[in-house]
């Protein structure tokens, strides 16, 4: 028996979420705002959260600082239901922190990256891995002393029998390189349309999704409010989401991930898990923030 269903190694910072007339005017002018919140950001924190919320049992390791910030994350996960005992607190730094500036219509982000890029792949004790089933990054390009390590950090859960599953979410520089190792040892691949037609340079969508089905086990390729496109075992499946009315689209692609690796590791087919997962993406965006809207496995099987 192991202890957590999921193992999450990934960063830790909060989103400042600004709401109204947020366009800054500099010169010391002050400007009144609609909204202020702080909640639950980083692609891996906000995975973990949902599939905490889905009835897994899941363990999260990163860094962060003794700071407000670090204690608000802690505090939230833990109250989503995460295992945050692995977590490796730094006094000589400062957690990260994105500012989202959200005017209705679009919306600008400034992140301070604090300690994001701090883990490595030697903070992951093989005692910490025995005691997962799978183990999920995120936030791939922010995680840039994970990065080299992490083709055998894969490998060396694999062998101590945990599965894997990779979002690399986008990568800033554009270069896209250094896949071809890392995706030999992941099990299951997560991106979007955009991040998987970077990553191959395919033109459309299926093609892109041919090339990548060849390297990983299982394949799920988020297409927003048009469903996913999944390959496994040779099948190759295209599902619908669900009609819902969209508050917040932050955090929706790591419900997504949550949703389809809860069904992978129930042992779903391949339909079936990309149903769940449209459904976790498309029900989370209905309320602000990332987690809010996070749907239990009651909720999220009533559209099924």
């Amino acid at each position: 028996m192991r202890l957590f269903d999921l193992l999450v190694a990934g960063e830790i910072n909060p989103d400042l979420i600004l709401s109204g007339n947020v366009i800054p005017e500099f010169g010391q002018v002050e400007k009144i705002i609609g909204n202020a919140a702080l909640t639950v950001g980083s692609s891996s924190a906000i995975f973990a959260c949902g599939a905490a919320q889905l009835g897994l049992r899941v363990a999260f390791i990163g860094i962060c600082s003794d700071d407000v910030f670090g204690k608000f994350m802690l505090d939230e996960m833990s109250r989503h239901g995460v295992d945050v005992s692995h977590v490796i607190i730094r006094s000589d730094g400062q957690t990260g922190l994105s500012v989202i500036l959200n005017n209705g219509v679009d919306r600008a982000i400034l992140t301070h990256p604090g300690l994001i890029a701090e883990l490595r792949a030697s903070d992951i004790a093989d005692d910490l891995l025995c005691k997962a089933k799978h183990l999920h990054v995120a936030s791939y390009f922010l995680q840039t002393k994970l990065q080299p390590d992490l083709p055998a950090l894969f490998h060396r859960a694999q062998k101590r029998g945990l599965t894997t599953s990779l979002d690399t979410n986008y990568d800033p520089s554009e270069k896209w390189v250094g896949f071809d190792e890392l995706l030999e040892v992941t099990n299951i691949f997560l991106p979007n349309e955009a991040e998987a037609k970077s990553l191959t340079g395919a033109e459309n969508v299926e093609d892109a999704a041919g090339r990548l089905g060849l390297k990983v086990e299982a394949l799920a390729i988020k297409l927003g409010k048009d469903g996913a496109l999944g390959i496994s075992k040779s099948q190759r499946v295209q599902v619908e989401s669900i009609p819902v009315q969209v508050v917040d689209t932050v955090g929706a692609g790591d419900s997504f991930d949550a949703g389809f690796i809860y069904a992978y590791l129930q042992g779903w087919e391949l339909k079936k898990s990309l149903r769940l997962a449209c459904v976790c993406g498309a029900l989370s965006t209905q309320q602000a923030g990332g987690t809010s809207g996070q749907p239990t496995l009651e909720d999220a099987l009533n559209y099924l």
